[in-house]
């Protein structure tokens, strides 16, 4: 059996060197399950992926680098009439600087009929987040499906909203993610999230709203202010960890994959935030979503040295 399952969209990153030349990019990998994965396998859990990446050679990248970090691809299919997406990550005075090119990709021609029902029937753990469904409605369709084959098989689901309105428009997004709360064991959102589906709410109003909506536990990532963490009986705040961060780029991403990894493993849910949050910040010390993303033994020496402090 598979402990964790993440469907979505990876896309291959193209991220501004920091150097002389303001024209010199690095390739790396992101999207945002696809970091999820990553992250829970670098942590020791038994991961697998579910996605359509093109028939070019950037899907072959893509399945280089899942099978090097540990993550099966029973659950990945070439597509040769679609291409693997792509984003370029520019820095300036406003920070990060994002522009995609995933319009028609591989993965939002996923379909409910596309899905690898063995995968998926066989995880412990399936994730998804609102990226995975605002691609396309195919891919929606598809997300909602896997919650259907997740909830028979008794596994659990979590679900990190990751809203980016310029993919939909936002009242689809509220709609949709509103939805997905009911479907979700574990909400993940981040501050910015919130943000956008509850103007002005207050984090516990956030909370409070999220489990009304019907998923039985929260974590609000609230970046350098830690997380709030609720399984509707118990709420507990989380501070953030000190660390010399450089590129907050998939830290949402990689407390998503430690979360779900500690899940699948034992902890109780307020265990694994405070594990997620280490690792989290661990993941903002070194640039781009994969490459910084940190190992267990890494985890808990931040642990260790903040329980000292």
């Amino acid at each position: 059996m598979t402990d964790i399952v993440a469907l979505g969209e990876p896309l291959i990153e193209f991220n501004q060197a920091r150097s002389a030349d303001p024209h010199a990019y690095l390739q790396g990998f992101g999207g945002d399950t696809s970091n999820m994965a990553i992250a829970a396998a670098r942590l020791g859990a038994r991961v697998g992926y579910v996605t359509r990446v093109g028939a070019d050679r950037f899907g072959r990248m893509f399945v280089d680098l899942w099978k090097s970090e540990g993550v099966a691809i029973d659950g990945v299919a070439f597509d040769a009439e679609a291409p693997t997406g792509v984003y370029f990550v520019a820095h300036g005075e406003r920070g990060h600087e994002f522009s995609y090119l995933r319009a028609g990709s591989a993965a939002s021609r996923m379909r409910p009929d596309t899905l690898p029902l063995p995968v998926l029937r066989a995880a412990r753990l399936l994730h998804a987040s609102g990226i995975s469904q605002a691609i396309s409605a195919s891919a929606c369709d598809a997300v909602f499906a896997a919650f259907d084959v997740a909830h028979e098989a008794g596994a659990l689901v979590t679900y990190d909203p990751n809203v980016r309105v310029k993919l939909w428009p936002l009242p689809r997004a509220r709609a949709i993610v509103l939805a997905s709360l009911a479907r979700c064991h574990w909400c993940l959102p981040s501050q910015d999230d919130a943000d956008v589906l509850f103007p002005g709410a207050a984090a516990d109003a956030v909370v409070d709203a999220i489990h009304r909506a019907g998923a039985r536990g929260v974590v609000l990532k609230q970046g350098r202010d830690g997380c709030i963490v609720s399984d509707g009986v118990r709420r507990e705040r989380i501070a953030a960890h000190r660390v010399a961060s450089v590129d907050a780029t998939g830290a949402g991403d990689c407390f998503d994959g430690a979360f779900a990894a500690r899940l699948v493993a034992g902890d109780d849910p307020f265990a694994a935030a405070r594990f997620a949050n280490a690792a989290a910040a661990l993941a903002t010390m070194g640039y781009g979503a994969v490459a910084p993303l940190p190992r267990a033994a890494d985890v808990a020496v931040l642990a260790g040295l903040e329980a000292r402090a």
